[in-house]
């Protein structure tokens, strides 16, 4: 029964594991043109936004998308870790069902063996000889036989139970896919959403709002970056790139003017983290692939030990990083609709600095 319900969990895993090693697309879906909507009176009766609170609102609608863009690439990683391990497992299976046929058909042969010699193992049969030397050697091959069948039959069995267990934790990693499959949907909704909103605020506005927008939104960078600079931020920060880091560096200044696009990881587009992580891969220094999980898991350094190459998360909830290049400077994926970029490190809140190859 247990063979049966194995065989069973390990055909039907390996025919899962073809859907689950195809390429994951991670592209947001088109973005539906918004149709022709009636004005309620109450609606055309409210006041209307300055550009300054149009502009914060696009800005928080794309922090939301990038926190949500956040969420959908590590439940992407984690599927593709889970249908790495399932491929692991299956071949596990396959080697165990393998490996209990061939003790089995060792064992049959013991079997068909004794038959043949009137149901007794060549070395019960010279037990019975006569011969006192017969005999001897007759007991040391019975307890050798006995040995050799008992090693057998444990090492069955223990084949038996890793064949379990590895269908156990197949079954387990199928349904953590799931689960992260689940989560992906949520969050490509999610980001859509936001970004279709943030979409239609812009649409909304005239061409010389629109740029006066951009005008806005640079100055709200450079106050920033002024602020940050004038609290002597720079002062102690002289450090010179590590090796790896003038590398990371090197890939990521080489990837401006490439467009943002949410959950890509290059080499055409990329979005914030698909651009740290690639440079820092691209180093022969892998690091996970998301803002969070590179606030999380890397080691974190004080501001004024800061060093070209280094990541600055960004905001509270570490939704964005770049990567400093120095002269108070990164270089980073900014949001949808725009294009990897320099800017200055202080133009956003820095939540912290981590360091990839420290």
């Amino acid at each position: 029964m247990n063979r049966r319900h194995c065989a069973t969990a390990a055909i039907t895993l390996v025919c899962a594991l073809a859907l689950l090693t195809a390429p994951v697309q991670a592209m947001a879906a088109p973005i539906p043109e918004p149709g022709p909507t009636a004005t309620s009176p109450a609606a055309s009766a409210a006041p209307k936004k300055s550009l300054e609170e149009v502009r914060e609102e696009i800005d928080t609608l794309y922090r939301k998308a990038g926190a949500a863009t956040d969420a959908y690439n590590l439940a992407e990683e984690q599927a593709e870790q889970q249908s790495g391990e399932i491929a692991r497992l299956t071949k596990s299976i396959a080697d165990g069902q393998a490996r209990i046929a061939e003790l089995k058909d060792r064992a049959g042969a013991q079997a068909r063996e004794q038959y043949r010699n009137g149901g007794l193992p060549p070395g019960a049969q010279l037990v019975l000889s006569g011969d006192p030397d017969l005999f001897m050697d007759g007991v040391n091959q019975a307890r050798q036989g006995q040995q050799a069948t008992k090693g057998m039959l444990t090492e069955l069995e223990q084949a038996q139970e890793d064949l379990e267990t590895y269908t156990k934790d197949a079954s387990l990693n199928w349904e953590k896919i799931e689960a992260n499959r689940v989560k992906q949907a949520k969050a490509r909704k999610s980001i859509n959403a936001q970004i279709a909103a943030a979409e239609k605020l812009e649409s909304q506005l005239a061409k010389e709002e629109q740029a006066r927008l951009l005008e806005l939104e640079q100055d709200a960078a450079s106050t920033a970056q002024a602020a940050w600079l004038s609290s002597g931020a720079l002062k102690d920060i002289n450090r010179e790139a590590s090796a790896a880091g003038k590398q990371a560096v090197a890939f990521a200044t080489a990837q401006i003017g490439k467009p943002y696009v949410w959950g890509a990881e290059g080499p055409g587009s990329y979005d914030c983290s698909g651009l740290t992580s690639q440079a820092w891969a691209a180093a022969k220094r892998p690091i996970p692939r998301t803002s969070q999980e590179q606030w999380r898991q890397l080691p974190h350094i004080a501001i004024q030990d800061m060093r070209p190459g280094d990541l600055i998360i960004y905001h509270s909830d570490a939704s964005h990083v770049g990567m400093y290049v120095g002269d108070g400077s990164i270089v980073h994926a900014p949001r949808p609709g725009r294009h990897v970029t320099l800017t200055g490190a202080g133009s956003m809140q820095i939540l912290g600095v981590v360091r990839p190859d420290k």
